[in-house]
């Protein structure tokens, strides 16, 4: 797999989060994911909303938050897809790129979210890029010109798929 552009704090909270819940979702029996801001179990069936504060390394446009859509996170950009509940979401509009990320889930297969994602991106200009899963993972790159790129990445169990969504876009693009 190819990344492009950097790696923020923001980005490799969602990165963990995302590796965290493919792990979880792999796993034969639940196991209580490690929290980087506190040690309390949250029952999976309700997650409440919490903003991560930043750190010092962190840009003061950065802004990460659980169980919700964090504020001034580009929906136009990347919209939720319809039924989905959201796991995390991150958004770093003073980086170059802007970066935002979505964690969510939704009941359905894993090709519904590539079609509805791929539609939604597509209808923005970007293109996908070819090759459609990495190892056993569905996993979709687009881009848009030279320097914008989005990933989909989507993990399916028991009838529910948990993707991931992330893009690295020119900040006027992140609206």
């Amino acid at each position: 797999m190819t990344v492009i552009g950097k790696l923020t704090p923001a980005g490799l909270a969602v990165l963990a989060a995302g590796a965290a819940l493919t792990l979880a979702a792999c796993s034969p029996t639940p196991s209580p994911a490690p929290s980087a801001t506190s040690s309390a179990t949250v029952p999976a069936t309700r997650q409440p909303t919490a903003t991560a504060s930043a750190s010092p390394s962190s840009s003061p446009g950065t802004s990460a938050t659980v169980g919700a859509v964090v504020e001034g996170f580009p929906q136009q950009l990347l919209p939720l897809m319809p039924n989905a509940t959201v796991v995390s979401s991150s958004f770093d509009k003073a980086s170059t790129p802007a970066t935002a990320a979505l964690v969510a889930t939704v009941q359905g297969p894993t090709s519904a979210v590539v079609e509805f994602y791929t539609k939604a991106l597509e209808a923005q200009g970007f293109k996908a890029v070819p090759g459609d899963t990495v190892g056993a993972v569905a996993s979709k790159d687009f881009v848009r010109g030279d320097s914008e790129t989005v990933n989909l990445s989507v993990v399916e169990a028991s009838g529910t798929a948990t993707f991931t969504i992330g893009a690295n876009v020119a900040a006027e693009s992140a609206k």
